[in-house]
């Protein structure tokens, strides 16, 4: 066999082997290796311990966006339960006033809902910083009106004190009432909140910033990904 031969035979081989090698590496090297998304709020040292290369780590405790009792544009009273092996995308809004804001964060809403309409493990919420007003018939004219559809984009209303508690304490967003002669009713903050299936916080974006966007795309994938994940292996 003459040098000339032997070289192509080389090539043929190289050819044919690549694939495979990058499938093994995609398949066993790369399993799994996304990066984690960080946790958002405050910690502690839980009293358990997992094992990690034959040492005794102690486990964490993150933030969860504690439970709530709110009612919806249909009406419908839901709490955590209605959304179990959901992932969340939150914001606020109001219905009533210079709404400037609110109606850029509703094009993003309906932008990802659409992106998302046929997998059922993500969710949308808008919770409403002016409760008084957004009773569940205001609500509802106003979901036909940006086109939010219950079950995949809750409008949400209730209780204020509850409201504001869960604002503030459970997701550390600011909204606050202006005084009357203000051209806006309402400071609040206009943040997209990123939650998981166990309620934790996993991400926070400012939706009048395309890349804060494109960025909440991509990380509602990791969480999804990560949800399948941790299905397939039976947690």
């Amino acid at each position: 066999m003459n040098s000339k031969t032997i070289k192509k035979v080389l090539i043929l081989v190289t050819i044919l082997a690549v694939p495979g090698f990058l499938y093994y590496l995609l398949q066993e090297k790369g399993k799994n290796r996304y990066k984690p998304l960080p946790y958002f709020g405050p910690k502690s040292v839980a009293a358990t311990f997992h094992t990690f290369h034959g040492n005794k780590i102690p486990d964490t405790i993150y933030h969860q966006v504690s439970d709530f009792k709110l009612i919806n544009q249909e009406s419908d009273t839901l709490n955590w339960n209605a959304y179990k092996g959901k992932i969340i995308v939150l914001n606020l809004f109001y219905t009533q006033g210079n709404l400037p804001a609110v109606n850029y964060a509703n094009k993003a809403v309906k932008a990802f809902e659409h992106t998302y309409q046929n997998n059922r493990i993500v969710n949308f919420i808008s919770v409403t910083v002016d409760p008084t007003h957004d009773q569940p018939g205001v609500l509802k004219n106003y979901a036909e009106t940006i086109g939010a559809a219950s079950g995949k984009w809750d409008l949400l209303t209730g209780d204020s004190t509850q409201i504001f508690n869960l604002i503030k304490n459970g997701l550390f967003l600011d909204a606050l009432k202006n005084p009357v002669n203000s051209p806006y009713k309402f400071t609040y903050s206009n943040l997209f909140v990123l939650i998981d299936t166990e309620h934790h916080i996993r991400g926070y974006y400012d939706p009048t910033h395309q890349e804060a966007l494109s960025k909440l795309d991509d990380e509602i994938k990791v969480q999804i990904t990560e949800v399948l994940r941790n299905t397939n292996d039976g947690r």
